[in-house]
């Protein structure tokens, strides 16, 4: 299964993709969506739509998962953030793929083991669990433990279905 990870920003919103089989992860790419401060909103979203469309289209990923945005203190930010993600969230559901939402702190507790983790502790997480994915911009690496943790979450949900249909006499 690949699960495209999803960090979304107006002026930046960060990607990764990861390749989960059971508990085996593996790198596959990563990147950021950048849009000029200077374009109007109305082509910062497309730009942001049309990245994402390119990133879909090249790496064919099953499911999205994206990372919930805690509101700012500054109204104004929280509503540009609120329009980044609504096209982050539309383009990979219209792309057909099911779309998950994790809060900051469960993506940090499924990488470093607390949702009190530092970007720097997630950074380094990031780099031992998907070996051969090496530094990138935190956009890009936040949206890597998006993934990780959909994947992670993935094959625990799975397991648990196995286990219960092993002690109700099905097959595991």
């Amino acid at each position: 299964m690949l699960v495209l990870g999803l960090d979304p920003g107006l002026r930046h919103t960060g990607w990764g993709v990861v390749e989960a089989s059971g508990n085996r992860l593996r790198f596959v790419a990563a990147g950021v969506v950048d849009t000029r401060t200077t374009d109007d909103l109305a082509v910062r979203l497309v730009a942001l739509h049309d990245g994402l469309a390119q990133v879909l289209a090249r790496y064919q990923p099953n499911v999205a998962a994206v990372e919930h945005t805690v509101v700012n203190k500054n109204a104004g930010s929280s509503l540009k953030l609120g329009h980044a993600r609504g096209v982050v969230m539309f383009t990979a559901a219209a792309a057909g793929l099911p779309v998950t939402e994790y809060l900051p702190m469960a993506v940090k507790r499924a990488v470093v083991g607390t949702g009190a983790a530092e970007k720097e502790q997630v950074a380094a997480m990031i780099r031992i669990l998907l070996p051969g994915s090496g530094t990138y911009r935190s956009d890009a690496t936040d949206a890597l433990a998006v993934a990780v943790c959909h994947a992670n979450r993935t094959a625990t949900v799975s397991a648990i279905g196995r286990s219960i249909r092993a002690a109700v006499g099905g097959t595991a």
